[in-house]
């Protein structure tokens, strides 16, 4: 059974609470109204439900409280709307069981402020000072948290916190269980929380929900890394694989890299990263090792990168990407977190024109982030600049395979 005098008033507060009263910004004098409406409260327009009276007789005893005024149409016995007696909001937020917005914002304030001193994620941090910032202008919050569900807040800020502290290898149930005694939990809060970790990490802005949890060690799967080559052998304790008899590579599982080496290096020439999987599968390379990136790398890829360049510190290191702007943004992210002296592979100006007839359209989007790239990359500026004076980029899998032999 509808409570329709709680209805109405929850209707009225709702908006009161968005309005320019609540936030102490308003220069004119602004009545708070629900109107009637076959949308708002369609029973008291349907003529074949017995609510109309009691509709009629739950205002009436509100505005007998004094919590309320009705405003009837002319002529006619029907409710026009009913008005909000400010006078008596104490009275009406108790009557319906509610606890006032101010009182909610002032005690969600003092949360994010105990998190934002516990938390070592920067993501985290400049998340908080969002709301913050928010909260206490009077704007809403509502796209990422409810200001009366606090419990849920604070499991949810500090899901964003524990993602980027975690530092030992896990699968998402496994970090459900560890941190909130529940398997599903926090595959329930994903979406919104890789929506917050590509907003307020700029790490994270082009990676998918489970590549940003690798990159933190979080798995949905075992994380491999796939690895082929024309040259070198990997040993694995006592077994080792020759690279060129595996055409397509082959999988090493994140947690098995430890136990990895190489041998024959010698041989080893050039050690090329691969941003998309086709290439990867079709690519061949003479005198290379080739490892498929995935877009942004993760830990688990980092680990092999470090590994093999301690084995092979003289050899040239290359990688081969997207000519667009996410390419370029991966390799100079790639250079800085692994501090490998990484170089360009097939993304210069001459490969953009060879294969031109291939190219997209830019958006919007790619002309802004190609132009932040063309102000800190002065070394490869011209491809930028003919991308942007040209409005286009091109995909990897475009550039056709290098004609080359394996050495036997």
């Amino acid at each position: 059974m509808v409570r329709y005098d709680k209805y109405i008033l929850n209707q009225l507060l709702d908006s009161y609470e968005r309005s320019r009263l609540f936030t102490g910004r308003n220069k004119v004098n602004i009545c708070i109204s629900f109107a009637f409406s076959r949308k708002s409260i369609p029973k008291y327009f349907d003529e074949s439900s017995l609510d109309y009276e009691e509709i009629h007789a739950a205002i009436q005893a509100l505005e007998k409280k004094g919590y309320i005024k009705i405003v009837w149409k002319k002529g006619r016995h029907i409710v026009q709307k009913v008005l909000l007696k400010e006078d008596h909001l104490e009275e009406v937020y108790q009557y319906v069981k509610r606890t006032p917005k101010a009182e909610d914002a002032a005690l969600t304030l003092q949360l994010l402020e105990t998190l934002g001193g516990e938390t070592a994620s920067q993501t985290g941090r400049d998340f908080i000072d969002y709301l913050g910032r928010r909260i206490r202008d009077g704007k809403s919050v509502r796209e990422y948290i409810a200001l009366n569900d606090r419990e849920k807040t604070e499991r949810f800020i500090r899901a964003i916190t524990l993602i980027e502290e975690n530092c030992e290898s896990c699968y998402i149930r496994e970090f459900s269980i560890r941190h909130f005694a529940d398997s599903k939990v926090f595959e329930g809060m994903l979406p919104l929380v890789g929506k917050v970790m590509r907003q307020f990490g700029r790490q994270y802005r082009d990676m998918d929900n489970y590549a940003i949890l690798a990159e933190h060690l979080i798995y949905h799967t075992p994380d491999y890394v796939y690895i082929k080559g024309s040259s070198g052998v990997l040993y694995f304790g006592d077994s080792k694989v020759l690279l060129k008899d595996l055409g397509q590579g082959f999988g090493i599982c994140g947690e098995d890299l430890a136990g990895v080496s190489l041998g024959r290096t010698k041989e080893i020439k050039r050690v090329i990263t691969i941003e998309n999987l086709t290439t990867f599968f079709h690519w061949k390379e003479a005198d290379s090792l080739l490892i498929y990136l995935g877009g942004y790398h993760n830990a688990s890829r980092r680990n092999l990168l470090r590994l093999i360049y301690e084995q092979l510190p003289r050899a040239e290191y290359l990688h081969f990407g997207d000519i667009d702007a996410g390419g370029f943004e991966i390799y100079e992210d790639l250079r800085k977190r692994t501090g490998i002296p990484f170089q360009t592979y097939r993304m210069d100006l001459k490969t953009l024109k060879r294969y031109g007839k291939y190219a997209k359209a830019l958006t919007a989007n790619d002309r802004k982030r190609l132009k932040s790239a063309l102000d800190k990359n002065p070394e490869y500026a011209d491809v930028l600049s003919y991308m942007l004076t040209e409005g286009i980029k091109l995909e990897q899998e475009c550039i056709e395979l290098p004609i080359c032999t394996f050495k036997e």
